[in-house]
């Protein structure tokens, strides 16, 4: 079979060849074949594909390959684009080392489960490297109760940073319904101004914040929490320690400029 040889011989994937002689290119590049010879080479790929059907693996392999090139690059410009705003603490409070020399972004959710499971992880890594700021995210998608959460622990910003990461702490905690008295238990156990942060919760300035951020993460094409950004890496979902050690390593070899 010479031109399945040559195929291979030039490293042009088998399926895309099929693809080709199936009729699914332009019509001038379809028009290079008579009828007979297009019928001809379809068995030809066909029989071929029968005999060595590792050939679709392989093509399938280096065609899922490609793609998370494509989005890698994709991630990394669109970071590039939007560093200022995943740096800034705008939507949310910064934890670890406000003054490190790499930042950790981290888009949660109060309601979301593995957001929980990666605390002691993140904990773990900021012991371990004290030259991590962590900046938090604020990226309610789970319901009511999360959007609740979220505008409670912006308004708790008013009281001050520290109040913020505190309240942060004992919202994470909580389980089931984030209703208004629970949004009270955790501030008084807090020490805030109770009174104070129900009226912050209404301010328009924090919708606008939470807006801001579920615009941030559209742009990096994040749909699920957790997600993390360390320098020009986006990472959609739950991470091991060992994977974020090792992309913190990374970006601090190749970061020009803040990060």
């Amino acid at each position: 079979m010479p031109i399945l040889h040559d195929l291979r011989r030039l490293g042009l994937p088998i399926l895309a060849f099929a693809t080709l002689m199936m009729g699914t290119v332009p019509p001038a590049s379809a028009g290079d074949f008579s009828d007979p010879q297009k019928s001809n080479i379809e068995s030809i790929v066909k029989a071929y594909l029968l005999a060595h059907p590792e050939v679709v693996v392989d093509a399938l392999g280096e065609y899922e390959k490609r793609q998370k090139l494509a989005e890698t690059e994709q991630a990394g410009q669109a970071i590039a684009e939007n560093r200022a705003d995943l740096l800034s603490d705008k939507g949310g409070g910064v934890a670890g080392n406000p003054k490190g020399n790499i930042t950790l972004v981290e888009f949660f959710d109060y309601r979301c489960g593995y957001c929980k499971k990666a605390r002691p992880i993140i904990a773990q890594l900021l012991k371990a490297d004290p030259q991590i700021r962590l900046v938090y995210k604020e990226l309610p998608i789970l319901g009511p109760d999360s959007l609740v959460a979220s505008q409670a622990a912006l308004a708790a910003r008013t009281q001050g940073a520290d109040k913020y990461l505190a309240f942060h702490e004992v919202l994470m905690d909580t389980r089931g319904a984030i209703d208004e008295n629970a949004i009270r238990t955790a501030a008084r156990q807090v020490g805030l101004d109770v009174a104070k942060l129900m009226h912050d919760m209404t301010d328009p300035n924090i919708e606008e914040t939470l807006k801001a951020t579920h615009a941030l993460a559209t742009k990096l094409g994040i749909t699920g929490t957790p997600s993390f950004v360390i320098g020009d890496t986006l990472i959609p979902g739950f991470a091991e320690l060992d994977q974020l050690v090792e992309i913190v390593a990374d970006a601090r070899k190749t970061c020009k400029g803040q990060c």
